[in-house]
């Protein structure tokens, strides 16, 4: 089985990580999404970020309805920080039968040469990118605004799909509920139920 890796904070989970996961399972050569939720690392102090499991829980939530989407805890059981070459390597060792390939966005395909062991993740896995207006970055990995990597682009192991652009931030998402602001239709009903049941994000 062909596994597809959405690495996030899902800080909350909101449409734009649906849209692109659902357009991934069914536009990629991929059989299953598995959405990876971030842990928090505990060397790092985030007011903001809500616990492992209420993150994990609206992945949940947000994926329910969805077969080919699940979420994934397997970073929760692993070191801090999280590496994604370490989170690969415990997931082929655990799941020997399922091929694991990697979801980004543009933003951190220019970067991807700033992680860590990079090369043997490009030489075991491929790599599907989305398209990406901002930048924003994987957690554990290092960010910059780099210009794009051409060279990497044209990698055998990558893959560009043309799925819809998305500009869709959590962080906006969190700013908008403090302000009080109706932000409804950017989450998962669900989602949004169990945020504003639990008053995440008013503070």
């Amino acid at each position: 089985m062909k596994i597809g890796l959405y690495f996030g904070t899902y800080n909350p989970i909101h449409v734009g990580h649906l849209i692109i996961a659902n357009h991934m399972a069914e536009f990629a050569d991929l059989d299953q999404i598995w959405i990876v939720v971030t842990p928090h690392n505990p060397l790092k102090k985030k007011a903001t970020l809500l616990d492992d499991q209420q993150r994990l829980q609206m992945v949940y939530l947000a994926t329910e309805d969805y077969p080919k989407i699940k979420p994934s805890d397997i970073e929760f059981k692993l070191p801090q920080p999280s590496y994604t070459v370490i989170t690969l390597a415990h997931l082929q060792e655990k799941y020997p039968n399922h091929e694991f390939s990697l979801i980004m966005g543009e933003d951190n395909l220019k970067t991807l040469h700033k992680w860590r062991n990079y090369e043997v993740i490009l030489e075991n896995h491929d790599i599907y990118v989305y398209p990406r207006l901002e930048a924003k970055g994987r957690t554990g990995e290092a960010i910059s605004d780099e210009p794009e990597n051409v060279e990497l682009k044209s990698h055998p192991k990558i893959h560009v799909i043309d799925a819809p652009i998305v500009e869709i931030s959590s962080t906006f998402i969190r700013n908008s509920i403090k302000e009080g602001k109706n932000i409804q239709p950017l989450l998962p009903p669900k989602v949004w139920e169990y945020i504003d049941h639990n008053n995440f994000y008013k503070k």
